[in-house]
């Protein structure tokens, strides 16, 4: 490795530490090749959020996205970020069109953000974390084509989790993920600070997210077998540590309000143990599934490596 190589994967891990806490601690399970290759691909993931999240302006961060996007294009940039994830993409056959869809994602985030619809979530979820999967699968050395449904499906939960604790952050932000068909018209004061009447609405919202997450995980974790064994213990354990998320805003009646959810550090090695513990007794995590099921994939008809019965 280059000293100029090295220093961007010291960089790459310093992010990974500080702010995808979930991922680093599942990372250590990993291989120290595919360990690596995950910390790129997570730094390059966190610098295009930065790039929207922390321009000075909207059109700054449409303007620093559109060239990536072009870098994506042309497999040219200056910038050694974009440079060292184009090699990546390289050395792992990712496709383009995978981290252009990531980058669509982005862009909608830089208008105020109101769905309506349940299925415009899934697409949403798929362009910022389906994509995610996908890569990821792709840095794993997976190739069975059967696997990218199941790679997609558990970044699907992991970003309806996110969603789901991050309501009232991202509604300061003005960005409303929940859909109006399942919580009716609200405002984003009102995701902020919810009336008595609204936090009962809200609560129904969100658990209907949640149960709905649960579905795509269950769906993502039934397609681990795909994946190289030392990987698929790191993949189970970021999977089961972000339902946990879930699980603790159950436990707060989903009150997503009073204070963000965090797993401690104990509870994730707990997490870690008892999934480490169930994977060895389960047939399920040694066998491929037989099938998808195509459902999952209803909303996200058109999109690359979808379900093959809805995708391209």
């Amino acid at each position: 490795m280059s000293t100029h190589s090295g220093e961007l994967l010291r960089r790459a891990e310093e992010i990974l530490a500080k702010k995808g806490k979930t991922f680093h601690w599942a990372k250590r399970l990993l291989n120290p090749k595919h360990g690596d290759r995950a910390t790129r691909l997570y730094a390059f993931c966190r610098y295009l959020d930065d790039l929207a999240d922390e321009a000075s302006s909207k059109e700054q961060a449409r303007a620093q996205l559109m060239e990536v996007s072009r870098a994506l294009q042309t497999g040219q940039t200056s910038d050694p970020v974009i440079a060292d994830a184009l090699q990546l993409m390289s050395d792992c056959r990712i496709e383009p069109r995978i981290p252009q869809e990531l980058i669509n994602g982005l862009l909608t985030d830089l208008d105020e953000v109101e769905l309506k619809t349940v299925d415009e979530l899934l697409r949403y979820c798929y362009r910022v974390a389906g994509t995610v999967g996908l890569m990821m699968s792709d840095v794993l050395d997976v190739t069975d084509p059967a696997a990218s449904a199941f790679a997609i499906d558990l970044g699907v939960g992991m970003q309806l989790t996110n969603i789901c604790r991050d309501i009232k952050e991202d509604a300061q932000m003005g960005r409303r993920y929940l859909p109006s068909e399942i919580i009716g018209r609200v405002t984003m004061e009102d995701l902020i600070n919810p009336s008595e009447v609204q936090q009962k609405r809200l609560r129904v919202g969100v658990e209907y997210l949640l149960n709905l997450a649960n579905e795509y995980y269950s769906s993502g974790e039934s397609g681990l077998p795909f994946l190289p064994l030392r990987a698929r213990h790191g993949i189970l354990i970021a999977a089961k540590v972000y339902r946990a998320i879930g699980l603790k805003l159950q436990e707060r009646n989903f009150n997503y309000w009073e204070e963000r959810a965090v797993i401690s550090k104990g509870r994730k090695v707990r997490i870690t143990l008892a999934a480490l513990a169930g994977s060895f007794a389960g047939t399920g995590f040694w066998r491929k599934p037989l099938r998808h099921r195509p459902e999952l994939h209803r909303a996200l008809k058109g999109l690359p490596r979808v379900d093959s019965q809805y995708g391209t």
